[in-house]
């Protein structure tokens, strides 16, 4: 007797022979037309390019939220540092706000950056700290007699603080301001401290106190030092019993409930419209804080990108925050920030100096073109070079690999050189923005920002250098994607003098034209592709073939093997 089993068997032997007999004679399949891939990167977010503001400095554009009797005896409303030879800095509040940022977004844009980094928003304490050792001019670690005007000193997480909020005016109401410009929210996050918090002469208002969304009290560190915090005292648990940075309350990140406060608040920002987050002194929080961070954030926001300050000029050490297990947080480019400083400080040092930071093959980094490249900030002395090493600068860091963030008022060299209390920070205002539209370094910056933003290859492509040396940059930035290629070809002169470049070196024959003149080259396999480059200038070819030079293939597939 035949079994079931056995029907079945022969069944789906008759449909096994069937399906081969049908493969054997069916017509061979046609070869893939499908183009190999080589990019650097397909973050989104590589796209873009930051600038970066002082909410407080950029420009008062609503004078009624300026809380200039706020502080009583602690005056917080322009508070000067004077300097020996009549300069001016200052740790009060100066006025900037959202208004002001929304009534400058069409300069932002038109200079050809898709998205505003801003300090923190979070409510902030009422008073100047009396804690602490008094701030002079020049001076730094010194916290007394300070503000928030920074925005880093946050009592509640939750909370817009009043000095940036008119009375039409919200965090909401600015990100929709900003979406409708199509410019991306940055949004400027803290996890490691609140405000100063010990060592006042008398307690003060909000100084070492964590409030929820609804103005709850749930820490308070009682201008106790660390050391003498009550582990049993619910009040003191969101805290360490140790110093971390000057009087800056040390948040316990090991504290569940400490975690659950900061997903909550900054996912309801999120939701508010902030796109990415910048993440202040990353590297002060154990990397199993951000990996958990991270995953909540990315359980509702799928792929949501986030990139930190870890303060270190060191690859290696920056690099750790990139991993996955660690939370896949891109980083700013600390390394980078130095190599540019060294190179475009002193022109008479070369483009070679930049070559070891980049890390395009064997990185220690999980994707270096995903990094947050930049020349200075609000941390750091301004860049101090000439019109002509901003130019230059601008020039690298809108072609080489990463995503550029430059700092207000390097448009026009505001401040150049100076550090956070010899003017940095200072107010910028509508006047500067206004006379910073004729500055040089304004024009030449909104010529090549708006070049890397109708690239894709300058954004995401794979970066291949043709040769760095003395005055001389000329690198290929390569994309093939999914039915998208473009390679562009990028010269840099930053000499005083005119530069005639000629490139043969991974040059496919094909049609290269010129990304600002339209003009366009014929190259064969024997002739290569000349331009004449003004001083403290740019060049720029593409071509849209689909790769096809073998000496170029061999060095993308090594790039894309290599990452």
């Amino acid at each position: 007797m035949i079994t079931l089993f056995q029907q079945l068997k022969s069944f789906f032997a008759l449909i096994a022979l069937a399906i081969s007999c049908s493969s054997a004679f069916s017509s061979p399949a046609e070869p893939s037309t499908q183009q190999p891939s080589y990019y650097g990167t397909l973050e989104p977010f590589a796209s873009e390019a930051i600038y970066f503001l002082l909410l407080d400095r950029f420009v008062d554009g609503d004078p009624t939220n300026n809380q200039e009797k706020q502080g009583g005896n602690h005056p917080t409303w322009d508070q000067k540092l004077m300097g020996p030879n009549g300069e001016e800095a200052n740790v009060g509040y100066l006025g900037g706000d959202f208004k002001g940022v929304i009534d400058n977004l069409d300069y932002i844009k038109d200079m050809g950056f898709t998205a505003i980094w801003t300090t923190p928003i979070m409510d902030n304490p009422d008073e100047n700290f009396t804690g602490g050792e008094p701030i002079e001019f020049g001076g730094s670690f010194k916290d007394g007699g300070k503000t928030g005007y920074h925005g880093y000193w946050m009592d509640n997480f939750f909370v817009e603080d009043e000095h940036w909020v008119s009375k039409d005016i919200d965090f909401e109401t600015y990100a929709a301001a900003l979406h409708d410009k199509e410019l991306k929210v940055v949004f400027d996050i803290v996890a490691n401290h609140g405000t100063p918090s010990f060592t006042m002469p008398n307690d003060q208002p909000k100084f070492g106190e964590i409030y929820d969304a609804h103005w709850n009290l749930v820490a308070d560190h009682q201008n106790l030092a660390p050391s003498d915090l009550d582990p049993e005292n619910p009040l003191h648990q969101f805290f360490h019993s140790t110093e971390d940075i000057l009087q800056l309350s040390n948040v316990d990140e090991s504290n569940p409930a400490v975690v659950e406060y900061f997903v909550n608040a900054y996912k309801s920002w999120i939701e508010k419209g902030a796109d990415a987050i910048r993440i202040d002194t990353i590297r002060h929080v154990p990397h199993r804080f951000w990996k958990t961070f991270t995953d909540q954030i990315r359980s509702t926001y799928p792929g949501f990108f986030m990139f930190g300050e870890s303060y270190v000029y060191d690859a290696n050490f920056i690099a750790q925050h990139t991993l996955p297990k660690n939370g896949a947080v891109s980083v700013l480019d600390f390394p980078g920030r130095e190599a540019m400083v060294k190179v475009f400080e002193d022109p008479e040092v070369g483009y070679e100096e930049l070559e070891s930071y980049l890390h395009l093959t064997h990185g220690p980094y999980t994707n270096p073109y995903d990094l947050v490249t930049f020349y200075d900030n609000h941390d750091m002395a301004r860049i101090n070079t000439t019109t002509e090493g901003y130019i230059d600068a601008n020039n690298w860091l809108f072609t080489a690999r990463g995503i550029p963030c430059l700092y207000y008022g390097s448009e026009s060299a505001f401040m150049k050189g100076a550090v956070e209390h010899e003017g940095n920070r200072n107010y910028f205002g509508q006047d500067r923005i206004e006379e910073a539209k004729q500055h040089p370094i304004h024009t030449a910056l909104h010529r090549i920002a708006n070049v890397r933003k109708e690239l894709i290859s300058l954004q995401r492509g794979l970066q291949v250098n043709e040769r760095l040396e003395g005055q001389q940059a000329v690198f290929y930035r390569v994309y093939q994607h999914k039915g998208i290629t473009q390679t562009a070809l990028v010269m840099l002169n930053k000499c005083d003098k005119p530069a005639t470049i000629e490139v043969t070196k991974f040059l496919q024959a094909g049609a290269w034209r010129n990304v600002e003149t339209n003009e366009t080259i014929d190259v064969t396999t024997s002739s290569g592709l000349k331009s004449e480059i003004a001083p403290h200038s740019f060049s720029i070819w593409v071509n849209e073939d689909p790769i096809h030079q073998t000496d170029l293939i061999n060095k993308l597939q090594y790039a894309m093997k290599h990452l």
